[in-house]
């Protein structure tokens, strides 16, 4: 167990009794879940798809029920994705699971959902609570972005009370730090980037920050960023990232010009982060539980579908559950 790991309460504690249940629906008939995400090619949310895919499995092993879970991909483009959407409804599935590519376009989707009486899981990005509280059918699974990003800068403080020089490279007493930020239009990018600096600030870590850019939470779009940065700016000390993804970037530009930095401090926990930090080429990660953010949302999806309200659901407030989540770090 890592340093700074916190107990995992599990998505089984998220649920009731009415989530336990059984299928409510005839067991020659298949469960329908259509899944409308952003971007498929996202570390993160690929993960967390297969995680609800995994779920589906299971739930039909254990119940004898059958799910058909199918994924649409629209590739950063709202217009395709209330395509995809429309597509979905009038075929006759049973719910939604929908990662919106523009969180202010939740209202059309809970619009057209609820013509056809199917019910809607939000997840990931967030609509706002007007939205959420439209229909007893709506519902959200995330984790709680200002959180995350404390935890970010918790990595970054543990390391500069214990051992301030492996932080402060230069000795000049400052922390030089550059900031890979998610797209502009995410409001976790938002939270996270504001949030992971300031509470640095408030427990007297002192900062200056010499670069940041948008990424748009691609590893790519973060080694070019990277690499340019490091080429003007040697004295950057601390890498922050909103994402995994944005952080192994990071870390590519720094193996790639031959660098000794380690100090690069992302978010999500993706295998491929953590294997990351294990080698040491990150510092750390808040592991966001994606397998657990799919068991939750599918089985919100199979409740809401079999005709179960969200009144019985333990640990929702708002409409919404919230995930928890944990540092992990070497």
């Amino acid at each position: 167990m890592k340093r700074g790991l916190a107990v995992l309460l599990g998505a089984a504690l998220l649920l009731g009794t009415g989530a336990c249940a059984g299928t409510g629906r005839d067991e020659d008939t298949t469960l329908r879940v259509g899944v409308a995400v952003y971007k498929g090619t996202d570390t993160y949310i690929s993960n967390m798809t297969q995680a609800m895919e995994l779920s589906a499995a299971a739930w039909e092993e254990t119940s004898g029920g059958r799910v058909q879970v199918v994924v649409a991909d629209a590739q950063e483009n709202q217009n395709t994705q209330n395509e995809q959407i429309d597509r979905f409804l009038s075929l006759g599935y049973d719910v939604l699971c929908v990662n919106l590519v523009d969180r202010t376009d939740a209202a059309r989707v809970i619009g057209k959902a609820r013509e056809a009486d199917v019910p809607v899981v939000f997840f990931n990005r967030e609509p706002v609570q007007e939205d959420l509280e439209s229909w007893e059918k709506v519902c959200y699974v995330g984790s709680d972005a200002r959180q995350s990003a404390q935890l970010q800068a918790q990595i970054v403080l543990e390391l500069w009370e214990s051992d301030p020089a492996a932080l402060d490279l230069n000795g000049d007493g400052i922390l030089q730090y550059a900031m890979l930020e998610g797209e502009s239009r995410h409001q976790d990018a938002m939270i996270r980037t504001e949030v992971s600096v300031q509470t640095l600030r408030d427990a007297g870590v002192p900062l200056e920050r010499v670069e940041s850019g948008i990424a748009n939470w691609e590893r790519s779009q973060a080694d070019v960023l990277t690499e340019s940065w490091l080429l003007e700016q040697p004295d950057i000390e601390l890498i922050l990232c909103n994402n995994d993804d944005m952080a192994l970037g990071a870390a590519d530009a720094v193996e790639r010009l031959g660098l000794d930095l380690g100090n690069i401090v992302g978010i999500d926990g993706t295998p491929q982060g953590l294997e990351a930090v294990e080698e040491g080429r990150l510092l750390g990660t808040v592991v966001m539980d994606y397998a657990a953010h799919g068991e939750a949302i599918f089985t919100l999806a199979r409740t809401l579908a079999d005709g179960e309200t969200l009144d019985g659901m333990e640990k929702m407030e708002n409409n919404t559950i919230r995930i928890p989540m944990y540092i992990y770090r070497k």
